[in-house]
């Protein structure tokens, strides 16, 4: 039985999809049974666990070939990342005692970076498990193509991408959910000890000016990227609602003066399939 917390967003989806049209057992850790409906319609054995439930948890790692975990990501945590910190310590104590047979965990590029960001919830999760006497894989993608969703309409109406990843021809690893999932499925199904770190990004590295170029290609007018300036970040985050916006702003900082990069040389990392422009062509026709 593979154990997939997650399942319902995007990256969780895709591996139970993989796993599934290959025949393997998966059980779906959900909070709301019904948002698992379809996954229990598919023949996915169902457990209820919030993600901060140790209890929840145990249960629903017993008996595991190796477990998936994605934490709900905490985009505006408060300092010292206490709502991180108290996910960690569940997943680590129900670990401890359902002791599945592996575990795959969604980690992050620039997970090893020193300086303190939104990523660090990441950081904190890979020191817990590498602690856990169970081989456990940290698979750390790229910047996800999926957060372009975020353009299509600025993209649409105004010919306009406004990004905070600076400089616009600087290129970045990028990497689609679906072949993270994908990855995953792979890597689930492995054997290793230890604990062992795999990188992985799209066919070719992606700028803004990319970005921009692959909406005017799917909109079929012109798009060009605009950067919005670094000393307005503060007070558009917080007028959007963030009452902690620093570790946001220290992450994009990471990306644009490279210190959240991967850790390995180029040529161990892995290349996904799918290229930017299919993702946008998707997020476009939804």
């Amino acid at each position: 039985m593979y154990v997939i917390t997650g399942i319902t967003g995007q990256v969780g989806g895709a591996l139970a999809e993989a796993l599934l049209q290959q025949g393997r057992p998966v059980r779906a850790v959900v909070r709301d049974e019904k948002k698992g409906a379809a996954w229990a319609a598919r023949g996915c054995d169902m457990a209820l666990a919030d993600m901060a439930d140790a209890d929840a948890l145990a249960s629903a790692f017993e008996g595991a070939q190796g477990v998936f975990i994605l934490p709900p990501p905490e985009f505006d945590p408060a300092p010292g990342f206490p709502e991180a910190r108290a996910v960690i310590d569940a997943i680590v104590a129900a670990v401890k005692r359902a002791k599945p047979r592996k575990i795959v965990c969604l980690s992050t590029i620039g997970a090893q970076a020193a300086h303190s960001n939104l990523l660090t919830q990441r950081t904190l999760l890979e020191d817990a498990l590498r602690d856990q006497p169970i081989p456990v894989t940290f698979l750390r993608p790229g910047w996800f193509m999926e957060n372009c969703a975020w353009d299509v309409e600025s993209a649409r109406s105004e010919g306009i991408v406004r990004s905070f990843l600076q400089p616009l021809d600087r290129a970045i690893p990028m990497i689609a959910t679906e072949d993270i999932g994908r990855l995953a499925a792979k890597l689930l199904q492995e054997e290793w000890t230890g604990a062992r770190v795999v990188e992985l990004e799209g066919p070719r590295r992606t700028s803004p000016d990319d970005i921009a170029a692959a909406f005017s290609q799917v909109l079929g007018r012109p798009v060009r990227a605009q950067a919005v300036p670094r000393d307005s970040w503060e007070a558009l985050f917080v007028s959007q609602g963030m009452q902690h916006p620093m570790p946001r702003i220290r992450m994009l900082d990471g990306f644009n003066e490279g210190w959240i990069d991967f850790e390995g040389s180029r040529e161990t990392i892995v290349k996904g399939a799918t290229p930017l422009v299919d993702v946008i062509r998707r997020l476009v026709a939804r």
